[in-house]
């Protein structure tokens, strides 16, 4: 795990400068298309009047935290939860989240102000998913024969540990891309305390602040992981 203190930032205003050619075109077509921000205005600013002070540990890959393997998605907020307890952790709070992610800067991106698919596992194709039937949870859709080819049609996860370039400014690796991560919203209520947060492989925002809020607890998919995180031990 990756030891992250300092002072967060709980709102701030980042104004994007150059938006990517295909939202502009759907978005002027009125499609639903997700924002992508090709550059931002540098510095971003915080409007809150305190900064928070934060101090947690957070593993450094996404789950199963293993070099080498896939990260594990097809999986909800409960069950996710669940596996970070059985390890003596915890999901990420949302607010950890960011910070771990954009750092005390508050940066878009965890490497700075203009998008770079080179750097993180963003932008790739969207495969429209085959809606005839619906997908197992992971472990279940492993063992089913449609389920694992349906997966490994769409499948555009790189293996926890290839790419070396997506890290954050705390040292933890592929916050932006790669998988979206449920993260806990406090002070919510069920089935609304769950978030996702980084942006996945495909073609969306991908970037350390917004948060999904629209996927329920027991909600699940092919893009959908997470990581764990735990409080600092007293010394």
């Amino acid at each position: 795990m990756v030891r992250v203190e300092g002072d967060h930032c709980p709102a701030l205003t980042q104004n994007c400068l150059d938006h990517h050619k295909e939202y502009e075109h759907d978005k002027s077509l009125r499609k639903t298309v997700s924002e992508r921000c090709l550059r931002y205005e540098s510095p971003s600013r915080c409007v809150s009047k305190k900064r928070k002070p934060l101090r947690f540990c957070m593993d450094r890959y996404e789950y199963p935290n293993k070099v080498g393997e896939l990260p594990r998605v097809l999986t909800n907020w409960y069950h996710a939860k669940d596996l970070c307890e059985k390890q003596g952790k915890r999901l990420c709070t949302e607010m950890e989240f960011n910070f771990a992610c954009e750092g005390p800067d508050m940066l878009p991106y965890v490497y700075g102000y203009e998008r770079n698919d080179k750097i993180c596992n963003i932008d790739k194709p969207y495969i429209f998913p085959d809606h005839s039937k619906q997908m197992l949870e992971y472990d279940e859709c492993l063992a089913d024969p449609w389920c694992k080819g349906e997966m490994a049609r769409m499948d555009q996860r790189e293996r926890i540990g290839q790419r070396t370039t997506c890290v954050s400014w705390a040292g933890v690796f592929d916050l932006n891309g790669n998988v979206n991560e449920w993260v806990d919203l406090p002070g919510e209520k069920p089935p609304n305390r769950s978030g996702l947060k980084g942006g996945w492989w495909g073609p969306i925002r991908a970037r350390c602040r917004p948060t999904v809020t629209f996927h329920k607890e027991s909600d699940y998919g092919y893009e959908a992981g997470f990581r764990c995180c735990s409080d600092v031990k007293a010394e």
